[in-house]
C-alpha cells in the first residue's frame, strides 16, 4: 500500500531536527493549556485520541497495514483498567499497566492470526476479530454489558498525584501522550522504521533483500496495539467509565477518519486530526444527529482539497518533514 508522503527516504539530521523542534513547540503549547482557560476535559480527550491515532498511523502510515479493528485495543484496555481500579481497588499505575499489558496480549494473539494475510483480507480479519471481542464484552459479566463500568475511582498515581484534581490529571495525561508519541517517533526514526517503510513501498523487494517481513509487520502490529491500549487506559481516568462504544467498529472508523484528516504517514498529522475531529464533536453537539453528516462533509472536502491531509499538505508546501 502506497501513501502520499515525502517520508520514503532514510531519516536525515535535518528531518529529525525539524520534527524535534515542532515536538518541543507542541509540548510547550499543550503544557500552557491550563493557563488559558480552555476546557481541560476537551483537551485531555483529544490527547487520548491523538495517541490512539499516532499508534494507528505507525501501522498504516509507515507499515502500509490498514487495520479496521484498532478499537479492540482501546476498549479492551479500558475495560481491564476500569475493572482493576473499581473491583480490585488497585493503584492507578497498576491499572494502567494491566490495561496496557492486556492490549499487548491481544495484539500478539490477533496479530499472529491477521498478519498472515495482506491488503483488504488483513483489514477484514482485524474487523472480524474486533467485532468478536465486542460481542464477548457484550455478554461477559465483568463489563456490565450495555451499562459499562461506571464511577471509576481516579485515585492517586504513585500514592502522590491526586488524579481527582483536573490540573494534575491533565498533566498526567499530557505526560502519557508525550511519552507515547516519543515511542512512535523513535520507532519510525530507527532501522526498524526504515524496514517498515521499505515493506510499505515494496514488500517483495524487502523480502528479496533478506528481511523477514512478517516478523516486522507483527512487531509493528503489537507495538501499535500496545500504544492504543495505553491510550485506552488513560482515557478511563478522563471519562471515568468504560463502555461498548470504545470497542464498536464505528470507533475504528473514527480512528481512520482522524488519521486521514490530519495526514497519513506524518508524525503530527494524527495529533492535528484528533483535535479537529474532537473539537467538531464538542462544539457541534447542538446539531444532534447532524454532527455525523457535518463530519462526513468536512471529511469529503478534506479528501478532495488536502489529499495528503492537513499536516501532509503543509509539510509538502514548505518541503519540511512534519
Amino acid at each position: 500500500m502506497s501513501v502520499l508522503t515525502d517520508d520514503t527516504l532514510p531519516a536525515s539530521p535535518r528531518r529529525i531536527r525539524d520534527e524535534m523542534v515542532v515536538f518541543v513547540l507542541m509540548a510547550a503549547l499543550l503544557a500552557a493549556v491550563p493557563l488559558t482557560g480552555i476546557y481541560p476535559f476537551f483537551v485531555m480527550q483529544a490527547l487520548c485520541f491523538a495517541l490512539l491515532a499516532c499508534a494507528f498511523n505507525l501501522l498504516i502510515g509507515y507499515g502500509g497495514l490498514l487495520s479496521f479493528g484498532h478499537a479492540m485495543f482501546l476498549g479492551s484496555a479500558g475495560y481491564f483498567t476500569a475493572h482493576a481500579l473499581k473491583e480490585w481497588g488497585l493503584a492507578p499505575e497498576l491499572g494502567i499497566l494491566i490495561g496496557t499489558a492486556g492490549a499487548a496480549g491481544i495484539g500478539v494473539v490477533t496479530g499472529v492470526v491477521a498478519i498472515r494475510r495482506q491488503g483488504i483480507y488483513f483489514s477484514m480479519i482485524t474487523l472480524a476479530l474486533s467485532q468478536l471481542l465486542y460481542f464477548i464484552y457484550l455478554q461477559t459479566p465483568f463489563t456490565h454489558g450495555e451499562d459499562g463500568i461506571q464511577g471509576i475511582p481516579q485515585g492517586r498515581l504513585f500514592g502522590i498525584l491526586d488524579l481527582s484534581n483536573s490540573t494534575v490529571l491533565y498533566y498526567v495525561i499530557l505526560a502519557g501522550f508525550l511519552g507515547g508519541f516519543l515511542v512512535v517517533f523513535r520507532a519510525v526514526n530507527s532501522p526498524f522504521g526504515e524496514v517498515l517503510k521499505a515493506i510499505r513501498e515494496n514488500e517483495q523487494r524487502a523480502i528479496s533483500l533478506g528481511y523477514k517481513t512478517d516478523h516486522y509487520k507483527l512487531l509493528a502490529f503489537i507495538l501499535s496495539g500496545t500504544l492504543a491500549g495505553f491510550a485506552g487506559s488513560l482515557k478511563v481516568f478522563v471519562a471515568q467509565n468504560a463502555s461498548l462504544t470504545d470497542v464498536h467498529w464505528t470507533m475504528s472508523g473514527e480512528i481512520v477518519l482522524i488519521t486521514l484528516v490530519g495526514g497519513l504517514g506524518t508524525m503530527f498529522g494524527p495529533v492535528v486530526g484528533a483535535f479537529v475531529i474532537i473539537a467538531m464533536q464538542q462544539y457541534l453537539a447542538g446539531f444532534g444527529q447532524w454532527v455525523t453528516v457535518i463530519q462526513g462533509v468536512i471529511f469529503v472536502v478534506c479528501v478532495l482539497t488536502f489529499r495528503r491531509g492537513i499536516v501532509g499538505e503543509i509539510a509538502h508546501y514548505f518541503r519540511r518533514s512534519l
